[in-house]
């Protein structure tokens, strides 16, 4: 019994608890035997007791956010001291705005967003799946999963976001279907963002469509485009657009057997044969990550090529890539997988340079986000919270608990801009989750920010 030894509870519970088919709960001081099964009618099974511990977690996280005890991630950083180093030229303009930009994101706060829709029926009614936002951040194109099955599209203007208000508009139109969206691209065939490409699949055929964005408005009743390019396929994963002229118009689906790529208007796109769960496109370059582990590029205008030759790049981590992300400068690639591991890779190299440590995941495609402006990288977990690193050194931010509690089917989506809702936005980050979405704004009342 460890409370007859001279040691502290602490070493006795290190050292005891993997004993087999027990348990130590400090709070009582002893042990306590773990009951067989896996189903939510035993208290005291390994998972329900994980669950109980990680609940626990969220919610001190959560009430130490309400109280406003957050502090910098660096020891001894404060604004006082960066505004000095920039004074004395010891810090250059980059190094300054990602320093500011770390101070923000460590006194941001939650508040809850109001959703104004036409029809009043529609909002709060069913979870947020996934959100993106076009390349400005002036809307976002939401999924939310509807009750009776399937998937509601909808389209939200962020205009209306800002420090005294809190609401956002709902398109008119709502685009409803009974296929599940595995990923989204916004796409700009006629401008900038003016389509969406879209991933669904059904128990039988998948389906990828090509979908201008102007369906979910009202402003122009007798001029409604329709779906451009729709095409079955089987499971399928990812998708990418391409910008250069070059690729005349091309987006990419990640399948569960090979990659295809395909210009709008083609019905038999072309193929390679690895599968791709994760999809960047940078001038005519396509970069997949696949379930393997490998990453590697293609040049997509040699469509007609065979063979491993056309693999012009190849990266490889130890686990199934989720998600790629390339660097404005283009010599730089992110990659994060389901071990939980995110890498920055020297292409030139082509060797691992910064390792960003803390992600959780096991099996789920988890987008990852880079903000190069303000040298963030921004994750969500399996276990829902919400991570926050420097883009320059790797460094823990900021882990945000999510407001709900942590499950399979309420992983929060988020985004991070410094301009949401168009150039003269406020910075901050967007979380949907369950039914509601919120915005961590950035707070200058507290005294660790500038």
């Amino acid at each position: 019994d460890p409370r007859v030894c001279s040691q502290s509870d602490f070493v006795w519970y290190l050292l005891f608890i993997e004993l087999p088919g027990f348990y130590y709960d400090p709070e009582k001081n002893r042990y306590f035997r773990l009951l067989p099964g896996h189903n939510n009618y035993n208290p005291l099974t390994k998972e329900s007791l994980q669950y109980k511990e990680m609940e626990c977690k969220r919610l001190k996280l959560l009430e130490e956010e309400e109280m406003q005890k957050k502090k910098t991630s660096r020891a001894g950083l404060n604004s006082s001291l960066v505004l000095r180093k920039r004074q004395l030229g010891l810090l250059s303009s980059t190094n300054y705005c990602s320093l500011v930009h770390e101070l923000k994101v460590n006194c941001m706060q939650r508040r809850k967003v109001e959703i104004r829709s036409p029809d009043s029926s529609v909002t709060g009614t069913n979870n947020f799946k996934l959100i993106v936002a076009d390349t400005a951040c002036e809307r976002i194109f939401t999924v939310n999963d509807v009750e009776h099955g399937g998937c509601k599209y909808g389209i939200i203007n962020l205009s209306g976001l800002g420090k005294d208000s809190l609401t956002v508009e709902m398109y008119d139109n709502l685009y409803f279907t009974n296929r599940k969206v595995n990923s989204v691209s916004w796409a700009s065939l006629t401008h900038q963002d003016s389509h969406l490409c879209l991933m669904g699949i059904a128990e039988t055929p998948g389906c990828a469509s090509l979908l201008p964005a102007s369906l979910f408005s009202n402003s122009n009743p007798g001029d409604q485009p329709g779906m451009l390019c729709s095409f079955k396929i089987s499971t399928a994963w990812s998708c990418a657009w391409c910008l250069n002229p070059q690729a005349d118009n091309c987006f990419s689906t990640g399948k569960q057997e090979c990659i295809c790529t395909t210009s709008q208007g083609e019905r038999a796109p072309p193929s390679w044969p690895p599968s791709g769960l994760a999809q960047m496109m940078a001038t005519p370059v396509l970069y997949n990550g696949c379930r393997s582990g490998e990453v590697f590029s293609i040049d997509i205008r040699q469509r007609s090529r065979r063979g491993h030759s056309w693999k012009a790049v190849r990266l490889f981590h130890d686990s199934a890539v989720t998600s790629v992300r390339l660097l404005q400068a283009e010599y730089y690639l992110m990659a994060a997988d389901m071990a939980g591991k995110i890498k920055l890779w020297d292409l030139r190299a082509v060797k691992c340079v910064k390792q960003y440590e803390g992600h959780h995941n096991e099996h789920a495609t988890l987008p990852l986000q880079i903000n190069e402006e303000e040298g963030l990288v921004t994750a969500v977990g399996q276990d829902c919270y919400t991570r926050i690193w420097s883009l320059q050194d790797a460094h823990l931010l900021r882990m945000i608990p999510s407001p709900h509690p942590s499950s399979r089917d309420s992983i929060p989506s988020v985004v991070f801009s410094s301009r949401l809702g168009g150039s003269q936005g406020v910075p901050g980050l967007l979380m949907a989750v369950k039914q509601d979405l919120y915005h961590f704004s950035y707070n200058s009342d507290n005294p660790y920010c500038p």
